[in-house]
C-alpha cells in the first residue's frame, strides 16, 4: 500500500544521503515525487513506487 503524501511532509529514507541526512522534504507530487534533502538542499525526482520501497515508516508519525 502506498503512503499518503502531502506537500512539505518530511520523509525518512532507510539509507542516508552522502551528506549524512536521512530526512527529505516533499516538494512535488505526481507520478514522480520531488524531494529536497534537509541536510544539504539537494533536489531529486524519484518514482512513487521507488520512494515507497525506500521509505522508513509513515511520513506523519511524528506530527
Amino acid at each position: 500500500m502506498a503512503a499518503e503524501l502531502r506537500l512539505n511532509d518530511i520523509v525518512r529514507l532507510k539509507k542516508a544521503h552522502p551528506c549524512g541526512s536521512l530526512d527529505w522534504q516533499v516538494t512535488r507530487l505526481g507520478a514522480d515525487i520531488g524531494l529536497k534533502c534537509k541536510g544539504c538542499g539537494r533536489y531529486i525526482l524519484i518514482v512513487r513506487s521507488e520512494l515507497t520501497r525506500r521509505m522508513k515508516g509513515d511520513p506523519r508519525q511524528e506530527e
